[in-house]
């Protein structure tokens, strides 16, 4: 009788959590937040992608690009380091003012540097305007996953967050279509830069309307605001575990921050745990380079001065 009784059992246990997951996964608020934040990376792939196409016609407007390949590289180049500045920030910015006003800042300076290269009447302002799209990459690159994984029930917080990722190849893919709906267009590389500035305005005005991360609102004590959304966000008889799960975590974090004096970079590198998390962390990316060939293929022959232009980005 016992074994019977224990199946019965487990089978009505798996059957309750996959009738709260598929709850969590119908709860259009929960999406919402997703797909506002999943912009960032929308942005990011977008902008990785889309200046291999455009370099091929910024040349051609103007000589100096033409014949500097330091002055194509740059151009290029500038909005990684961009994006390594945005990304040393953002920690802080994130920590500070929190998720939604992160975003709302990237989306801004991404906005700006996207003006600025659709405008660019001579090459360094075009770098100026890489550097800025570049910044705001690199804050949104952190702010985007972070929100979402702050803001997303613990059931199906995997594969929200991995949607990040699903919007990163999705901009690569959109900057390919972009290139190629271009090519016959006055100002043709203008349009493929300053396309960039439309999803972060429509992230912008999105955001507005969505509340901060319940976690980062608990860590200020914005106890009732953070109450308010994990109500939207969890079925009402979960409401009160995720919110005492939620203080139990940031007043961990709190006091271990206290009794420590603050963390330091050399203090995590002496954790194990930490050191593994960050050797796969980067291997994966190292590994994943390969993946990308496609968009690096198309760079190498931009750079190349390859004459059939159409060929190019159709590679």
């Amino acid at each position: 009788m016992g074994a019977p009784t224990e199946r019965k059992a487990s089978t009505s246990t798996q059957l309750s959590e996959s009738s709260r997951t598929s709850k969590l996964w119908a709860n259009g608020y929960v999406l919402l937040l997703t797909l506002g934040a999943g912009i960032g990376g929308l942005l990011f792939g977008y902008d990785t992608g889309v200046i291999s196409g455009a370099l091929l016609y910024i040349r051609d407007d103007f000589r100096e690009v033409n014949e500097s390949t330091f002055l194509q590289e740059t151009i290029v180049s500038m909005a990684i380091a961009g994006a390594i500045i945005g990304a040393a920030v953002g920690g802080w910015v994130n920590d500070r003012h929190g998720r939604k006003i992160a975003t709302l800042a990237a989306d801004c300076v991404f906005a700006m540097g996207a003006v600025l290269m659709a405008a660019a009447p001579n090459p360094y302002v075009l770098i100026l305007g890489r550097l800025f799209v570049g910044f705001g990459v690199g804050i949104a690159s952190l702010s985007a996953p972070l929100y979402i994984a702050e803001a997303s029930p613990a059931e199906i917080r995997g594969a929200l967050v991995s949607t990040n990722v699903l919007f990163i190849t999705a901009g690569q893919f959109l900057s390919f279509l972009i290139n190629l709906g271009f090519t016959e267009v006055s100002g043709t590389w203008r349009w493929m830069l300053g396309v960039a500035g439309i999803p972060a305005v429509v992230q912008f005005i999105v955001m507005l309307y969505l509340p901060e991360s319940p976690r980062w609102l608990f860590q200020k004590e914005k106890y009732e605001e953070a109450v308010a959304i994990l109500e939207k966000i969890y079925p009402e008889d979960q409401v009160s575990y995720e919110v005492q799960k939620l203080t139990n975590s940031v007043d961990k974090e709190l006091l271990s921050d206290a009794s420590i004096g603050g963390i330091r970079y050399l203090d995590l590198m002496k954790s194990k745990e930490i050191r593994l998390a960050l050797w796969a962390g980067v291997g994966l990316q190292s590994t994943d380079q390969p993946l990308t060939l496609g968009r690096h293929a198309r760079l190498f022959f931009s750079l190349w001065r390859y004459s059939n232009k159409l060929l190019v980005l159709i590679l």
